[in-house]
């Protein structure tokens, strides 16, 4: 064979190794890795969200207080805090080193990324799973549980706070506040400084919880898994699980069912504490695996 043609025929070779290289995205290193900015802002929405709300003030001294606790209580969108819970776990897991270590072996197979973006329940099977999921598992929970706190107090406030005068007029101009409810949860997430310091701040509590991964964590931890293999555009599509985003759907929906039917400030207080904080909260440790508690007046 001519030499020049054995020339080209090896550097013909040695571009298509290079190319079948690049075609698969390397592996990131464990000590850096980081979720994408698009899957932060996600977690992020939930994470504010469940900080801001469950620090409502149950000490209501007048209208203003009540109308700022509304303000806040309804101010998730659910489908962003459907994609947030699921965001939230798969940064959770991203701390678990077993897991990360895990994903990484398993992405020898160059078809894994692929499987997990069609069938995100695969990833539960992964190596390391088990503690992924437990972390993931553990952040959901400690968050719902932290606002089911919360409700409680405001709650209690709603029967308490019946004996002042102030609390048992009637709301003026309550169809307006209905309105400006529904503004504020349209609005949905905004981002504020020192939102993503806080994030992982919540993330790094670290804690176990056990009871598998739900379809909210298996989805986290395909999205996480993705991550790790370099491959966070194949993640977009896995952002949205039917159950989760039913109840915050069904949550935000009783919420201005409840507010509509008002009529005393009181009243504005309770629908607050169980439809905007309650009910939520339920949402986030049923995601967890814990059963939903059943809702009493």
């Amino acid at each position: 064979m001519d030499f020049k043609i054995r020339l080209g025929l090896t550097a013909a070779a040695a571009v298509v190794a290079l190319a079948g290289c690049a075609a698969k995205p390397p592996l990131r290193d464990a000590k850096a890795i980081r979720a994408d900015r698009q899957v932060e802002a996600q977690a992020s929405a939930f994470e504010s969200f469940m900080r801001n709300a469950r620090a409502i003030d149950a000490d209501f001294s007048g209208p203003a207080s009540v109308a700022e606790g509304l303000r806040v209580g309804a101010s998730y969108d659910p489908k962003q805090m459907e994609a947030g819970m699921i965001a939230y776990a798969a940064i959770a897991a991203l701390q678990d080193p077993k897991f990360v270590a895990g994903v990484r072996k398993a992405g020898r197979d160059k078809q894994l990324a692929k499987q997990l973006a069609s069938r995100p329940d695969l990833a539960a099977s992964l190596p390391g799973a088990d503690a992924g999921a437990a972390r993931a598992n553990a952040a959901l929970y400690r968050q719902g549980e932290a606002l089911a706190a919360g409700g409680a107090r405001v709650k209690k406030a709603s029967y308490s706070i019946q004996r002042q005068a102030w609390a048992k007029v009637f709301v003026p101009d309550a169809k307006g506040r209905l309105t400006r409810v529904k503004q504020i949860s349209g609005a949905g997430y905004r981002p504020v400084d020192g939102d993503q310091a806080r994030l992982y701040a919540a993330v790094s509590e670290g804690g176990r919880r056990g009871g598998g991964a739900s379809p909210v964590v298996s989805r986290g931890l395909a999205v996480a898994a993705l991550t790790v293999l370099g491959e966070d555009g194949k993640a977009r599509g896995l952002m949205s699980e039917p159950k989760s985003g039913m109840c915050l759907r069904v949550a935000k929906l009783n919420l201005y069912q409840c507010l509509a039917a008002a009529g005393p400030y009181y009243e504005d207080i309770y629908c607050l504490a169980q439809h905007g904080m309650l009910e939520p909260s339920g949402c986030a440790t049923k995601a967890a695996g814990a059963p939903i508690r059943t809702a009493q007046r």
